[in-house]
C-alpha cells in the first residue's frame, strides 16, 4: 500500500463515520473507484482477465460484484466507519439499490442538470431516509458520471 494510500483511506472513512449508517455507505460507495484504486485493485491480473472477456461477460461480472458489493471491499470500509453496527450488509445493499436507481431513471431531455435532479428526486421516493446531503451527493455524482 502506497503512502497515499495510508493517509487517503483513513480520512475517507473518517467522514464516513460521521454520518449515519446508510449515509456512510453511500459516501464509501460513491468513492469506490478511488479506495480500489488507493488500495491497488483491481490487480493487474484481474485487469487483463477482465479485458479478455466478452462485452457480455463483462456486463455480467460487473452486475455480479454489484448485486454482490456487501461482500466486497466496502463491507470492511464500513464496518470500520461503524464498527458496531449489525445492518452494514443491508445498507450497502439498500445503496447499491438507489445508485441504480438514480442512474435508471436519468434521461437526458431538456438541461442537463435538471436530468440529474429528476433522476435522483424519482430514486430518493423509492428511498427516502438519506440526509439532505447525501441527495445533493447523488446530484453530483450522477453528473459526473453521465456527462
Amino acid at each position: 500500500m502506497s503512502q497515499e494510500a495510508i493517509v487517503k483511506v483513513p480520512q475517507i472513512i473518517a467522514e464516513a463515520a460521521k454520518l449515519p449508517l446508510n449515509d456512510a455507505a453511500f459516501a464509501l460507495w460513491r468513492h469506490k473507484i478511488r479506495l480500489d484504486t488507493l488500495e491497488g485493485r483491481p490487480s493487474p491480473d484481474e485487469v487483463r482477465a477482465f479485458r479478455a472477456m466478452t462485452p457480455k461477460q463483462q456486463a455480467a461480472k460487473l452486475k455480479y460484484d454489484r448485486d454482490h458489493a456487501d461482500d466486497g471491499p466496502i463491507f470492511g470500509h464500513l464496518k470500520q466507519a461503524h464498527p458496531q453496527t449489525s445492518d452494514v450488509k443491508k445498507a450497502i445493499l439498500t445503496v447499491v439499490k438507489f445508485d441504480t436507481d438514480c442512474f435508471r431513471y436519468f434521461k437526458l431531455h431538456g438541461d442537463f442538470w435538471d436530468c440529474c435532479v429528476r433522476a435522483v428526486a424519482l430514486a430518493a421516493k423509492k428511498h427516502p431516509h438519506f440526509l439532505d446531503q447525501t441527495y445533493q451527493d447523488a446530484r453530483n455524482h450522477v453528473a459526473y458520471c453521465m456527462k
